[in-house]
Order: C-alpha cells, then sequence, then structure tokens
C-alpha cells in the first residue's frame, strides 16, 4: 500500500519512499500518487436542473415524496374485484384515464376501464390487460382469473420518501435530470465549475491562419486540448500560447495559479534547452514527477504552485492527447467531485495485425475496433508516431500493452480501451 504523504514533505525529502522516482514514474504508480494529492474542490453553487446536464451533485438527494404517489395501472386494460367469488364477468360501470382525479370504487363482480397510469379505484384485486378481455356491451368476460395485485404498481416501489435517490459526487445524465424531475426537485446544489487554465509553449508553434513558415508548425495542441476541456462543463482560462521564454512563462504560470484550480500545458517539460516549464515549476511549486514510463507521452509533468494543481503535457500531439485520457483526465475529475468516475475498463480482442513493441514501457497503441461477423477485432493503426496526429482520427481505441509485454503477432488476444466512454 502506497505511504500517505503531503507533495510538499515528498519533494523535500524523495528518498524516504523507495517506490517515488521522479525521474521514471511508472503508470499505475503515478495514478496513484496523483490521487492522493488531489481532491474535490469543495466550493458549491445552486442551479436549476435543466442548466444541469454534466454537472456533479454537491449534496445528497432525499426524496420528499414515493414514487409512484398512488397505486396506478401497468397497462391499458380493466380493474377487477373479484374478492368474494371466482367470478369471469363483470359490469363495467366507466372509464379511469391517466390523470383523472376522480375517486372510483369497484364492487364484486365490477370494473373499470382504465389506463396506463391511472388511478386504480378502491376494491381492485387486479387489473386485466385488454387483450385477455371479451367486450359485450357494458360487460367485460376473462377466461382466467389473474392473482391479486397483478398489474398494479404500488405506492412507493419504485422510490419512498426519504430515500437517498442520488448520492453526492453522481455526474448528471439526462436520466438523473429526469429523475429529479420526477420528484418534483427543480433547482440542485452542485459544485462549482472548475477553473482550468491552459497554453501552449514553444517558439516553433504559430496561430491557425497564418502563413506558415520553414521550421515552424501550427499549434494543434491548443485546439485539441481546449476540445477536451470544452466537453467537461469547466470554465476554461485561456492563455493561448506563450514563447519559450523562461520568464514569460513564469510570468503566465504564476499567473494562472492566482486564479485558477487547475493548470495545463504542453511542450516545455522535456530536457531541450529551451525546456522551461520544468525548471520554473520547480522554482515556484512543487513537482512529483517529470517522466513516465509510457509512450507516447514519456515527458509528462504533475505539480503543485501553491494550491494549484498542474500537469505539464508532452509538446507531442499524439502524446498530449494520449496523457490527458490517461493521467490528467481522471485528476480533472476527482477535483470536479466526481468520485464515481472509473475509466472505461479494457477488454480483450483479437488482434488483426503484427504490433511491434519493446518491454520496458506500458504502451497506448491506436487501433480501429471493428466488429467481423460474430467476433470483435482491431486493426492496429500503421503509423504509431507520436507526431501523426491522423494515427487519432483513423483510430477509435487504444490497445493497451503492458510494460513486460514484447511484440503481439497477429491474433494474439490484446487489451483494448474503447475512447468513445473515457471523457463521461
Amino acid at each position: 500500500m502506497m505511504k500517505k504523504i503531503s507533495l510538499s514533505n515528498l519533494v523535500k525529502n524523495s528518498g524516504s519512499i523507495d517506490e517515488y522516482d521522479p525521474n521514471s514514474m511508472d503508470f499505475h504508480s503515478a495514478k496513484k500518487w496523483i490521487a492522493q494529492f488531489v481532491e474535490p474542490i469543495r466550493k458549491k453553487e445552486v442551479i436549476r436542473i435543466d442548466n444541469s446536464l454534466g454537472r456533479i451533485l454537491f449534496a445528497d438527494i432525499k426524496s420528499e415524496s414515493n414514487v409512484p404517489n398512488y397505486d396506478n395501472s401497468s397497462m391499458d386494460g380493466y380493474a377487477i374485484n373479484f374478492s368474494q367469488k371466482e367470478i369471469y364477468n363483470f359490469n363495467v360501470i366507466g372509464s379511469d384515464f391517466a390523470g383523472s382525479l376522480k375517486n372510483f370504487e369497484i364492487k364484486n363482480g365490477e370494473a373499470l376501464e382504465i389506463m396506463t397510469g391511472g388511478k386504480i379505484p378502491k376494491g381492485t384485486s387486479a387489473v386485466v390487460p385488454i387483450e385477455l378481455v371479451n367486450i359485450y356491451k357494458n360487460t367485460i368476460q376473462i377466461k382466467t382469473l389473474p392473482k391479486y395485485n397483478t398489474n398494479i404498481r404500488k405506492i412507493g416501489t419504485d422510490i419512498h420518501k426519504g430515500q437517498i435517490i442520488l448520492n453526492a459526487g453522481k455526474y448528471l445524465r439526462p436520466a438523473e435530470i429526469g429523475l429529479l424531475a420526477s420528484l418534483g426537485v427543480g433547482n440542485v446544489s452542485v459544485f462549482k465549475k472548475l477553473k482550468i487554465a491552459y497554453f501552449s509553449t514553444g517558439d516553433e508553434i504559430i496561430e491557425v491562419g497564418k502563413p506558415l513558415k520553414l521550421g515552424q508548425v501550427y499549434d494543434s495542441n491548443y485546439y485539441s486540448i481546449g476540445a477536451l476541456l470544452k466537453s467537461l462543463h469547466i470554465e476554461k482560462i485561456d492563455f493561448r500560447n506563450v514563447p519559450d521564454k523562461k520568464e514569460k512563462i513564469k510570468q503566465n504560470l504564476i499567473k494562472a495559479a492566482q486564479i485558477a484550480d487547475l493548470i495545463i500545458t504542453s511542450g516545455g517539460v522535456s530536457v531541450g534547452k529551451a525546456d522551461f516549464v520544468k525548471e520554473v515549476l520547480s522554482e515556484i511549486g512543487e513537482i512529483l514527477f517529470w517522466k513516465l514510463a509510457i509512450k507516447p507521452g514519456r515527458p509528462l509533468a504533475y505539480g503543485k504552485i501553491n494550491h494549484t494543481h498542474f500537469f505539464g503535457l508532452p509538446g507531442n500531439p499524439v502524446s498530449a492527447i494520449v496523457t490527458f485520457y490517461q493521467i490528467v483526465l481522471p485528476a480533472i475529475k476527482n477535483l470536479m467531485g466526481n468520485t464515481n468516475y472509473h475509466p472505461p475498463p479494457t477488454f480483450k480482442v483479437k488482434s488483426n495485425g503484427r504490433i511491434l513493441k519493446k518491454p520496458g514501457r506500458m504502451e497506448f497503441q491506436r487501433g480501429m475496433l471493428i466488429q467481423e461477423k460474430n467476433d470483435w477485432i482491431v486493426n492496429p493503426i500503421l503509423n504509431q508516431g507520436s507526431g501523426n496526429l491522423s494515427s487519432m482520427t483513423e483510430s477509435n481505441c487504444f490497445i493497451v500493452l503492458n510494460s513486460e509485454q514484447g511484440t503481439i503477432d497477429k491474433g494474439e488476444m490484446v487489451d483494448v480501451q474503447y475512447m468513445g466512454g473515457i471523457v463521461d
């Protein structure tokens, strides 16, 4: 079990823990360490439920009523009373539609036409589906008597008054919002939107739309990270691009730390002479690690500047996206208060091609998961380069290869993680 320790104490006395190595953290250890230092930002606000999609509940929701709040019919048919004797012919005394406020009562040998959701009249033994009834003017005939209470939804069978229906930390989807509405809950207490500042670094990157000169590249990371954040219902603080100048990076990190809960940068965390992000973070904050034993994504940093969390993503476009999905996203979910979040599980499918790999690092290769006849297979993307952004657009899953694995032959089983379920 990992020892509990504060980030500042760990940085000051890193030799006190055997499994801690900032120079090369393995994937699973990195996630465990980060989880120790990332806790929900406990700020709340009250909003209407029609604005709550994608938000996180701050407190438990208890039901103030029973659901259903009256006995009602589960189908269209006839409420019948056979309480005193076994009979098969019933006199129909009227009709009860859903939403009717009338209080009907049926006696032995009587029936009431009823619709789905209609209030069960007093004296009802059971509800008979309309398909099992023969109708003769004001009389119905059935062949077999149903069991008592058949097709009757009793009061409180779905939810009873005082029951906790949604726990704090619940991610609100359309189903949860519908459930709240069904209970008459119009406003909910949710975690305030997380404030995330982000920028890319690099003198070689330029804004989209400007003419590209030799030695320059367009800033794809700014847009891909921005798009990833947009789907998370957080408040983005846009610093755009910061030049590879130590003082500029320092100024922007200090400014961002004053207003944001989390800072994300891309580029500048490697070992090049112009890679200043790690150096600056060491001066103004605390850094847990700056190298991760995965591919793509080795130069990845996590730390804090005062109370603000920091992730330094690699500059290579694929590396930035992979590390965001696998490392940063679970941390964001936790900071948002989404304690119920679990990354999508991996499952085994057959590889439809040879996958080249050397043991030593965990790899997240890109693949296309498809159904072939009755089996699922994965086609590995040929160009797995960390700068080949098209490999992400051609894939719909990660092929997850553990550090000890080597080359995979065609036909072998591999673990895959479907991309479509990662963000939610």
